[in-house]
C-alpha cells in the first residue's frame, strides 16, 4: 500500500496513471462515494504491492535505499538500473520490506448500545483483523449484580473469526461512570465477591475468554481498594485459564491530578494484568474545544510514562475510529461537537469543497466549512496518514498491539493499513 495526498487539480484518473493501476481499484479500496470529486488534502490508500518514489532534487539512490531500508542492490535490480544518480522526477519502484510488517494483538471494543441490532454484522465485517473483542458492557449494580446483555450471536460471530471475546465490566450508572457506585462496591468485600461470582457465571455460560475491567473515575480514595479487587479478579481468571485486562486513562505521570487518573495505579495494573488497554483518545471530545481526538504528541507523552511503569509487551494502544464536527464559535459549557467517521468527514469536505489540512505535530487532518445556515464548522478526524503514524508508534515502542474505540464507525482505509503493517495474532 502507498498513501497519496491529493494535490490541487489532480483527478482520480491522473493519480491512477501515476501508480500504473486502474482508477476503479483506488475507488474500491477507499470506498470512494465521490470518485470524481476529490478534495485537496484528501488521503488515498493506493492498493499496490510496495510503493513508488519520485526522485527530488539532491537525492541519490543510496540515500533512498537508506530511507526505505532496502538494500541498494535490490533497488538497482527491481528498477533495472546501473547508476546511483537519477534525474529529478524519476519514478522508482520500492519493493515491500517484510521487516516492516510485524506481529501484533489487535482489539476493538464493541458497544452493544452503539451497534444495536447490527452488532454481529459489525464483528463479521472486520473479524479477520482482530485478536480480541471486548464487548461493552456489563454494568455493576449497587447490590453487586450485573446488568444484562443479549450478545450470544456476537460471541458466536467472534469465534467464527477466531476472535477472543472479553467481558467488559464497568461502573456505568445512568449514562456516566460513577465514583459513588464504585466506592460502594470496593468498600464491601461481600459485594466484590458477588460481582466476581456473577462475572464467572456469565463467562462460563456465554463463552467469554477474558475479563476486562473498565472501571473509570475511581478516585484516589479507592486506588488501593481497586488494586486489591484486581488481585481477586486475577485469582479467579487464573483458575479459569482466562485473560485479565484493564482499561487505563491516559496518564502522563504517577501524580497526575483528577478523579479520572488518581485511582489508576499503572505499575500495579502492569504487574497483575495480562495486558492493559491505554485509552489514548478523547483529547478532542464532544464537550471540549476543537482539536484532534488523539494528537500524537500527547499520545507519546502517555506512552513515555506508560513504558516506565508497564512492560511494553503488555501495552495495547488505543486508537479512535471517529472524529468530531464542531460548530463555531466554541462556547465552553454549551457547545457540543457531533461525532463522525472518516467517510462522513470526506463527504462533508466534498460537499462544501473544503481543503483538508494536516497538523504535523498532532499528526491529524482537519478542515473548515460553512454550512447551509452560514455557520462555520471545524472538523478533526482520522485518515490514512494519522493511522499510519500511530502504527509507526506501535512499532517504535515495541508494544503488544493496539485497539479501537469503537466498532460501527466506517473507515475502510484503516483495515487495509492493518494488513499492510501487521500480522494479527489469533488465540482461538
Amino acid at each position: 500500500m502507498q498513501i497519496h495526498v491529493v494535490q490541487s487539480g489532480q483527478s482520480l484518473w491522473q493519480i491512477a496513471q501515476a501508480y500504473s493501476i486502474n482508477a476503479n481499484e483506488i475507488t474500491t479500496a477507499n470506498e470512494l462515494e465521490f470518485p470524481n470529486q476529490l478534495v485537496v488534502g484528501q488521503a488515498l490508500v493506493i492498493p499496490i504491492t510496495g510503493r513508488y518514489h519520485w526522485v527530488t532534487p539532491g537525492e541519490n539512490l543510496y540515500g533512498i535505499s537508506q530511507r526505505y531500508q532496502i538494500p541498494l542492490q535490490t533497488l538497482l535490480a527491481f528498477n533495472n538500473l546501473n547508476t546511483n544518480n537519477l534525474p529529478v522526477g524519476y519514478r522508482l519502484y520500492i519493493p515491500a520490506n517484510p521487516e516492516n510488517r510485524r506481529q501484533a494483538d489487535v482489539g476493538a471494543y464493541l458497544s452493544m448500545e452503539i451497534s444495536g441490532a447490527n452488532a454481529a454484522n459489525d464483528v463479521d465485517a472486520v473479524g479477520e483483523h482482530l485478536s480480541y473483542l471486548p464487548i461493552f458492557s456489563y454494568n455493576i449494580q449497587p447490590d453487586g449484580s450485573l446488568s444484562s446483555l443479549n450478545e450470544e450471536q456476537v460471541i458466536q460471530t467472534a469465534y467464527r473469526h477466531q476472535v477472543a471475546p472479553l467481558l467488559v465490566l464497568t461502573n456505568l450508572q445512568e449514562g456516566g461512570f460513577s465514583t459513588e457506585l464504585i466506592t460502594q462496591i470496593l468498600q464491601d468485600e461481600s459485594l466484590q465477591n458477588k460481582v466476581l461470582d456473577e462475572v464467572e457465571v456469565i463467562m462460563e455460560q456465554k463463552g467469554y475468554l477474558g475479563l476486562d475491567l473498565d472501571l473509570e473515575y475511581v478516585g484516589a480514595e479507592n486506588r488501593e481498594a481497586y488494586n486489591q479487587f484486581l488481585l481477586k479478579a486475577r485469582e479467579r481468571m487464573d483458575a479459569r485459564g482466562n485473560w485479565l485486562s484493564s482499561a487505563l486513562p491516559p496518564k502522563t505521570s504517577a501524580d497526575m491530578q483528577g478523579v479520572l487518573y488518581e485511582g489508576a495505579d499503572y505499575r500495579f495494573h502492569g504487574e497483575v494484568n495480562d495486558f492493559v488497554f491505554l485509552m489514548t483518545y478523547e483529547w478532542g471530545w464532544t464537550g471540549g474545544p476543537p482539536m484532534a481526538v488523539a494528537p500524537l504528541n500527547q499520545v507519546r507523552r502517555v506512552l513515555d510514562y506508560a513504558v516506565s511503569e508497564i512492560p511494553n509487551e503488555k501495552i495495547i494502544l488505543g486508537i479512535p475510529l471517529y472524529g468530531y464536527d464542531w460548530t463555531l464559535p466554541f462556547v465552553e459549557g454549551e457547545s457540543r461537537a457531533r461525532a463522525i467517521d472518516h467517510q462522513q468527514a470526506i463527504a462533508l469536505a466534498v460537499t462544501h469543497n473544503a481543503q483538508i489540512m494536516y497538523d504535523e505535530e498532532a499528526q491529524a487532518p482537519y478542515f473548515f466549512y460553512i454550512d447551509e445556515q452560514g455557520r462555520q464548522h471545524e472538523v478533526w478526524f482520522e485518515d490514512a496518514r494519522s493511522i499510519q503514524a500511530k502504527f509507526d508508534v506501535v512499532k517504535e515502542y515495541n508494544l503488544r498491539g493496539f485497539f479501537y474505540w469503537v466498532l460501527r464507525w466506517n473507515f475502510p482505509q484503516n483495515w487495509l493499513l492493518v494488513d499492510e503493517n501487521f500480522t494479527v495474532n489469533k488465540y482461538v
